[in-house]
Order: C-alpha cells, then structure tokens, then sequence
C-alpha cells in the first residue's frame, strides 16, 4: 500500500498578482502560529528554497517586528521584513523593501484542525519591483513555492 503524497490546494484568486493555496493541518491554530511568528523555524518551512538562515529579529513577531534573513536566488542577499499585519493565532502578514507580501491566514475547524491559507500578494508593490517581478517570472514561480511552503508548514506542525 502506498501513502497518499501530501499537496495543498491552489486557489484562484482573480489577480495574476496574487497567489495563494491553502491546506488543512490537524493541529491548533496555536501551534501553527508560533511556528510562523517565529522568524527562525521560517528556513524550515520555506517552499522556495530561498532561505538560508535567520539573521536577525525576535523570537516571536508581532505588528510592527522587523526580522532579517539571509537569501539565496542565483546570489546570496540580505533582505529584511517587517510584520504588517497581525491577529494572534489568525493572520500574519510580512513585505520588505519590495512592498509584497506574504500573509498567513488560520481558521480554527475544530478538533485540533486549522485551515491555513498563505498568499503572496504583489499588489502592494510600487512600478520598479512590478517590473523586476515580471523579469524574473515570479508569480508563476511563487504559486508553487507557496503551495510547498504549506505542505512544509503541515509536516511541522504535525511533528509531535
């Protein structure tokens, strides 16, 4: 018998420049939230393979927090984020410099299970990085880095 292989849904959202999927974890929304307002398990569940280490920034976000991270995308790069959007245990939201962002949206289903929904939204960036987004062919990319990063977020959070 072989197991079923894990995938989260992609969503269609009606904008080209956002992109989004989403997953049901069998965990509380408590636990999948302290693992994405936690700046340095962000390497373990990165879906883009673009993170390579936490460099700065709290042990726990909230509005406001800043975080760095060392990157990797054809050269290495620093870039640092900033959380601008927050409900404890229901949605976080972070951009750097680039104005998009990526947000985490939980829903509590119940019985330890939370519906989680990420989004990456390039509506928020200005002209120049509309540009290099389209340069670089971004959101195609990023629809199935999101979509990883859930099922990475899922394998976390049910680690026990």
């Amino acid at each position: 018998m072989t197991e079923e292989k894990v995938r989260s849904e992609i969503l269609e959202t009606g904008n080209p420049k956002i992109k989004s999927a989403r997953i049901v974890i069998n965990s509380k929304p408590s636990t999948i939230f302290s693992i994405l307002s936690n700046p340095n398990r962000h390497k373990e569940v990165d879906g883009s393979g673009t993170i390579t280490k936490n460099i700065s920034g709290p042990g726990e976000l909230v509005l406001g927090s800043k975080f760095g991270m060392k990157m990797h995308l054809g050269v290495d790069y620093r870039i640092l984020n900033t959380v601008v959007e927050y409900r404890k245990n229901e949605l976080i939201a972070w951009r750097h410099l680039g104005r998009w962002r990526w947000r985490y949206e939980l829903v509590d289903l119940g019985n330890d299970s939370t519906q989680v929904t990420e989004t990456f939204d390039g509506t928020f960036a200005p002209g120049i990085a509309q540009v290099w987004l389209n340069f670089r062919k971004a959101y195609p990319w990023t629809q199935i880095a999101v979509a990883k990063s859930l099922v990475r977020l899922k394998a976390a959070a049910e680690a026990k």
